[in-house]
């Protein structure tokens, strides 16, 4: 060891012996029951609990942890022999050769800036430290094998001593110039011997980290990291996964190459991952805020309505109405449920929404606000976007092909939102297809033959395609292809108007936002909802409702989507089997937004309005769908009555329902 002399070394491993037998005997005991006695095996320790315990062993594991971590991997493996020795005969214990201790640094002083520093801050400073580095990974390399230690022996004393190989010299072991036997009369052989069987092999795996462009200042390209993954972390992370990795940061000689400078590349070899995308799709929503939730839905058990728009004014509050936008935004976020039939074909749960609008209608400030509202999400402008770029693309590296996460796979789990969706070339857009329908992307490059998850809400804004005419279908309109526009569940059109009215009532609430714009980010969710509170009831409402469709809902959108095939001249792309399936969706979605377990006629209604509001032409409402100037109503309750009696009217339901009292017409 380099930092303390031959006597502190057994005082020391003796010190994080104890350690764990006294802190982390539960582990080891789990670890000596498991059968196989080849396998590596990690035990984590919290990084604050060592230094309350020991507080100077804690800082030679950080300011030393080459030596240190290899140290307590001894440490762990004369702790689980004393277990073992201490374990009842009846119990079957197997003695392992592989434990590694990983440390979790999480609550520990360790998370501050100087050892938990943004990837592109990682300087010559940090090498030789416990380091802390948080990004995403964008490629995952295959797992390899590599020789970690092999036994050498002196021709002239018989000493044995074990030598690691170094990664800074691509894994050559330098043999000592004398033998390095510890005895009151030094033996100075310089012959030494490999000893048979000795070379102890392991599991090994490259990934490449990006830091994560929520943290970068404007202007600042993200960097990336070289991280090695060893025995039992390999493959615990692939592309697209946000993590916290903790490691030794060292260097690596560069390939050499002609004419070429040759340099050192960072990398950290890893000690423990800690996977974060996980722990955000889980938001942590304390029992007080669930609570809330549902003393608010009991206040307005009566105007349910009213409580939906008190939610929906909190999406992007700095734009003024746009209720049709603001709802359809929600709905699509929360989304509907996933449903896999008996031959196992699955029906996405997610939804996709399209803004059309003039310029200056607010369709960037929805997709920037969504982004916020979503736990993982990956912003794109079509302009800036390649077919490569937004699914996977094949990169050679060291004479390997890799494959490299694009947006739709770095957005798994979460939303993808693509600006400018016209600017992007037809070829490039017709790569999403399958994404957003059967949820993969299909991959034959470069002799790699794979197919990738994309769970992904898609959420794209266009221009129209000059000015928007609409006695003319919507894929005239906007230059998209049928096939594309037929994936979108809500299509809405915002169209600026120039009415005189409107312009006045946006112009006074934009300039009165400056007054109070900084006023108090007050928790009484019966007048504000903020950001924070609006995730976590997208995150709980998602986690804990399955809405189930009632009879009548049923009959409502069969009633609808009959009609809509009858008059579908128009919208002919629109109006296929995956419009039946958006209803369904939308219809689940809004009964999780109003907390509920199961799709009422409400509901069905609700779907069929957002569904009419994307309709150039609509077969029931008679007004062009322009959600420029959707506003909330004083009572939305009171219009709703109004809007039901009209729809189902227009079903020809009404009668049935009358006569029935609501559900047993629907039998």
């Amino acid at each position: 060891m380099d930092s303390c002399n031959e006597e502190e070394v057994p005082m020391r491993l003796h010190s994080a012996v104890e350690y764990l037998l006294h802190s982390h005997s539960d582990q080891l005991r789990s670890i000596i029951l498991s059968p196989d006695p080849k396998l590596h095996y990690p035990l984590f320790v919290d990084y604050a609990e060592l230094m309350d315990a020991d507080p100077p062993l804690a800082r030679l594991v950080f300011a030393n942890p080459t030596d240190y971590l290899r140290f307590f991997d001894q440490a762990a493996i004369l702790a689980h022999k004393r277990v073992l020795k201490d374990m009842v005969s009846h119990e079957k214990g197997v003695e392992k050769k592989f434990i590694h201790v990983r440390f979790n640094v999480c609550g520990s002083p360790l998370e501050f800036p100087e050892t938990f520093p943004t990837i592109g801050r990682v300087r010559v400073k940090h090498r030789g430290i416990l380091l802390t580095l948080k990004g995403t990974v964008i490629r995952s390399g295959a797992v390899k094998m590599y020789e970690g230690q092999r036994t050498y022996q002196c021709k002239k004393c018989k000493h044995m001593f074990p030598l690691y190989p170094e990664l800074e010299t691509r894994n050559s072991i330098t043999l000592p110039s004398i033998c390095p036997s510890q005895r009151s009369n030094p033996c100075e052989g310089t012959k030494f011997l490999c000893v048979e069987n000795t070379t102890v092999c392991h599991d090994y795996q490259e990934i490449k980290l990006q830091e994560s462009t929520q943290v970068l200042g404007v202007g600042v390209i993200p960097r990336l990291i070289l991280v090695i993954l060893q025995d039992d972390l390999v493959d615990i992370v692939k592309a697209g996964d946000d993590v916290i990795i903790t490691g030794i940061l060292t260097a690596k000689w560069s390939p050499d190459l002609k004419d070429v400078r040759c340099d050192l590349d960072p990398i950290l070899i890893a000690n423990h991952v800690r996977k974060t995308n996980e722990m955000k799709l889980e938001i942590d929503i304390p029992d007080d805020v669930a609570m809330k939730f549902k003393q608010f839905w009991l206040d307005f058990r009566d105007t349910p309505l009213k409580g939906r728009n008190t939610i929906l004014q909190g999406i992007c509050p700095q734009v003024f109405g746009l209720f049709t936008v603001k709802l359809a935004v929600a709905l699509t976020l929360i989304g509907g449920v996933q449903h896999v039939d008996a031959s196992g074909t699955k029906i996405r749960g997610e939804s996709h929404l399209l803004l059309v609008g003039d310029p200056g209608t607010g369709k960037s400030q929805f997709l920037k606000f969504a982004a916020k509202l979503s736990n993982r999400s990956v912003i794109t402008t079509g302009l800036g976007s390649t077919s490569a770029g937004l699914t996977v693309t094949a990169v050679k590296d060291g004479g390997e092909w890799m494959l490299e996460a694009g947006a739709l796979v770095l957005a798994d789990g979460g939303l993808c939102c693509i600006d400018e969706f016209d600017s992007m070339r037809e070829h490039d857009r017709a790569t999403i297809h399958e994404a957003m329908e059967q949820q993969t992307i299909s991959v034959a490059k470069a002799g790699l033959v794979t197919t990738l998850s994309t769970r992904t809400i898609v959420f794209g804004a266009t221009n129209p395609k000059g000015h928007y005419d609409p006695d003319q279908p919507l894929s005239v309109n906007t230059a998209l292809s049928g096939p594309l526009l037929s994936r979108f569940d809500i299509v809405l059109v915002l169209l600026d108007t120039k009415n005189p009215e409107w312009d006045a009532v946006v112009s006074s609430h934009i300039l009165g936002e400056g007054e109070y714009g900084n006023g108090k980010q007050d928790e009484d969710l019966a007048n504000i909802w903020s950001l924070s509170i609006l995730r976590r009831y997208i995150g709980y409402v998602k986690n804990h409702f399955k809405p189930v469709l009632t009879k009548e809902a049923e009959k409502v959108i069969s009633s609808y989507y009959q009609l809509q095939r009858r008059s579908a001249t128009h919208n002919a792309a629109r109006t296929t089997v995956r419009m039946l399936e958006s209803l369904i969706r939308l219809a689940q979605a809004h009964a999780r937004l109003m907390f509920r377990n199961e799709v009422t006629r409400l509901d069905a209604i609700a779907a069929i309005l957002c569904i009419e509001s994307s309709m150039t032409i609509s077969a029931i409402i008679d007004s062009i769908g322009n959600a420029l100037h959707s506003n909330f109503t004083e009572n939305p309750d009171e219009e709703y009555a109004k809007q039901e009696k009209l729809i189902l009217e227009k079903l020809s339901l009404i009668d049935e329902s009358l006569e029935s009292n609501g559900l047993e017409g629907f039998n």
